[in-house]
C-alpha cells in the first residue's frame, strides 16, 4: 500500500479519534501500531505494543517528569501558593489592579516549583479569584488574568513541556529550562503592565486595595522562603552544572516534602494525597508518551518527517517565512488539543524542518513552549479556560476568553521579540557551566 495514503489517513484517524473523545495517547498508539502493521507486519507491530511502555517505564530521562510533578504536588498541599498570592498582595495590592497583579505575581511564583499550567491555573482560581470577587473586579478580566497567568506554568521552569522537547530531540533539559526564564520573566512584566493599562483604561474593573504597610510587605516575604529556595536551589544548581535536570527533579520532590514536613504543613494525610495525585497525573502523562513513541514508529515508516521536511523547505518563503507558517500551525492546534498531544505529535515532524533551516534548537524549543501555551487560552477549546470555567460555573466561557484577550495581544508581540532576538532565550544557556 502507498505509504503517502497510509500516513494521510494515519492522520485523519487520529483527529477523529481524538475529536471522539479518545485519550490522545490511546488514539496516538491505535494509529502507531494500525498503521505501522499495515505497512510492515502485524508481529512486529504486536513487538512495539509490548515494548514500548517497558521502554518508557524504564527511560531514566523521563524520570524527570513524576518527580517535578510530585514536586508540585508536595508544594499545593504545603499551601505555598497561597502564601505566594498573600505576598503579591502586600506588595501590589494598593495599586489599582493591585489583586491581578498579585495574581500574575503568584502564578509565576507557583510556576517555578509547579511547572503545569493547568495546575497553576486551578490552584489560583481557588486562591485568587474568591479574592478578586471581594474586591469587586471585573469577573471576565479576573478570570481571563488567572487563564494568563497559568500560561507561565510550562515556560518557567521547571517545566514538563520542555522536558519532553528535550527528550524527543535528544537536547539538554537544563539548557531548555534555563532558556525558558528571561521569556517567562518577559511575560510577568507584559502581563503586569497589560493590568495597568486596563486598570487606566476601565478603573471601576479594576478597583485598589488597602496599603500595607513595610513590617508586612517584610513579613509576606519571610512566607515565601521556601518557594525561593526550591527555585534558587533547582535553576542554581542546573545552571551551575552542580546536578542535571533529573537529579534536580529528584532533589526538589524530596526538597520540598522536607520543607512541608518541617513546617508542619505536611502530615501523613497531605503526603498520600500528593502521592495519589502525583501517580495519577504522571500516569496520564506517561500514557501520552507510550503512544507517542508507537506513533514515532508509524512516522518512521511513513517516512513523514522526511517528505514534509522536503516540501517545506522547498516552499519559496525562505526560513523565517517557513517558521511563521509553521507558528501559525501551532497557534491553530493550540486551540483546538492537548499541549502534550501538540509536542508529541508535531515536534518528530517540525524538528527536522527547523534543523535544516539551520534554527537553533534550544531557541526553537522555546518557541515552541510559548505558542504552546498561547493556544492554552485561545478558543473554542483553551484548555486554562475550560478548567477555570469548571471552578468559577457563574463566569461563562464567553467572558474568560474575553477576559484573556488583552493578555493574548501582548503575548504575540512577545512571540515577535523572541523571534526577532534569539539573544533573549539563548543568553543564560550560553553561559551554563
Amino acid at each position: 500500500m502507498d505509504q503517502d495514503i497510509v500516513a494521510i489517513a494515519g492522520f485523519v484517524l487520529l483527529f477523529a479519534l481524538m475529536l471522539l473523545r479518545v485519550p490522545v495517547g490511546v488514539a496516538m498508539g491505535i494509529v502507531g501500531v494500525g498503521g505501522f502493521g499495515l505497512l510492515a507486519a502485524t508481529k512486529p507491530a504486536l513487538n512495539l505494543l509490548a515494548q514500548s511502555p517497558i521502554r518508557v517505564a524504564t527511560d531514566y530521562d523521563l524520570a524527570v517528569i513524576p518527580m517535578f510533578i510530585l514536586m508540585g504536588c508536595f508544594a499545593s498541599a504545603a499551601g505555598m501558593s497561597r502564601e505566594l498570592f498573600r505576598a503579591g498582595e502586600a506588595w501590589f495590592g494598593h495599586r489599582r489592579g493591585g489583586q491581578a497583579m498579585a495574581t500574575v505575581a503568584a502564578c509565576a511564583g507557583f510556576a517555578a516549583i509547579n511547572g503545569s499550567s493547568v495546575a497553576t491555573a486551578a490552584t489560583m482560581t481557588n486562591v485568587a479569584l474568591p479574592e478578586m470577587r471581594r474586591a469587586g473586579y471585573h469577573p471576565g478580566f479576573s478570570t481571563g488574568v488567572i487563564a494568563a497567568g497559568g500560561t507561565l506554568g510550562i515556560m518557567i521552569p521547571p517545566s514538563v513541556i520542555f522536558a519532553l522537547y528535550g527528550i524527543l530531540t535528544e537536547q539538554d533539559i537544563g539548557k531548555l529550562f534555563i532558556a525558558g526564564i528571561i521569556p517567562g520573566l518577559l511575560g510577568v512584566a507584559f502581563y503586569l503592565l497589560t493590568i495597568q493599562l486596563v486598570g487606566w483604561w476601565r478603573p471601576d474593573w479594576l478597583p485598589r486595595g488597602l496599603r500595607s504597610d513595610w513590617r508586612e510587605r517584610l513579613a509576606a516575604l519571610r512566607d515565601i522562603w521556601a518557594t525561593g529556595l526550591l527555585f534558587i536551589g533547582i535553576v542554581g544548581g542546573m545552571y551551575g552544572g552542580i546536578f542535571t535536570a533529573t537529579e534536580a527533579a529528584g532533589c526538589g520532590a524530596c526538597g520540598a516534602l522536607l520543607i512541608g514536613i518541617a513546617r508542619g504543613r505536611l502530615g501523613w494525610t497531605e503526603i498520600k494525597a500528593s502521592l495519589v495525585e502525583a501517580v495519577r497525573t504522571g500516569g496520564s502523562i506517561f500514557t501520552i508518551v507510550v503512544g507517542a513513541f508507537l506513533f514515532g514508529y508509524f512516522l518512521v515508516i511513513t517516512q513523514t518527517p522526511q517528505k514534509v521536511s522536503e516540501f517545506l523547505t522547498g516552499l519559496p518563503v525562505g526560513p523565517y517565512g517557513v517558521l511563521v507558517l509553521i507558528l501559525i500551525m501551532y497557534l491553530v492546534l493550540g486551540a483546538l488539543m492537548d499541549e502534550l498531544a501538540i509536542i508529541l505529535v508535531t515536534v518528530p515532524i517540525i524538528y527536522p524542518v527547523m534543523q535544516q533551516l539551520g534554527f537553533d534548537p534550544i531557541w526553537f524549543g522555546v518557541i515552541i513552549v510559548m505558542v504552546t501555551s498561547l493556544g492554552m487560552v485561545l478558543p473554542p477549546v483553551g484548555i486554562n479556560v475550560f478548567v477555570i470555567n469548571s471552578i468559577a460555573r457563574d463566569v461563562s466561557l464567553g467572558r474568560i476568553y474575553l477576559g484573556v484577550m488583552p493578555f493574548v495581544l501582548v503575548d504575540l508581540v512577545r512571540l515577535a521579540l523572541l523571534v526577532l532576538f534569539p539573544a533573549l532565550a539563548l543568553y543564560l544557556p550560553g553561559h551554563m557551566n
